[in-house]
């Protein structure tokens, strides 16, 4: 995994982390800036990247993402991707 990929395992577990929160908070965390951060590394993603990959954080399949960065396999959606 290069620096990039980890960079976006980062903010996708803190984006998991604070939806996670949602329900029981007392202010609702501002997810934007993790969204933002999110397609601003995508954009820095090597031409090599895992295809797979690029498709998720394309469509926004954020949990999808992140599963295939900790290397689970079973991240396939319904599209077949």
């Amino acid at each position: 995994m290069n620096e990039t990929e980890n960079e976006i395992l980062k903010v996708l577990t803190q984006l998991d982390d604070a939806v996670k929160t949602m329900a029981t908070a007392s202010q609702k965390p501002n997810l934007l800036p993790l969204f933002a951060r999110i397609e601003q590394l995508a954009e820095q993603l090597p031409p090599e990247t895992d295809p797979e990959l690029r498709h998720f954080l394309v469509r926004k399949s954020y949990e999808k993402a992140k599963a295939k960065l900790e290397g689970n396999v079973s991240a396939r959606g319904s599209c077949g991707h």
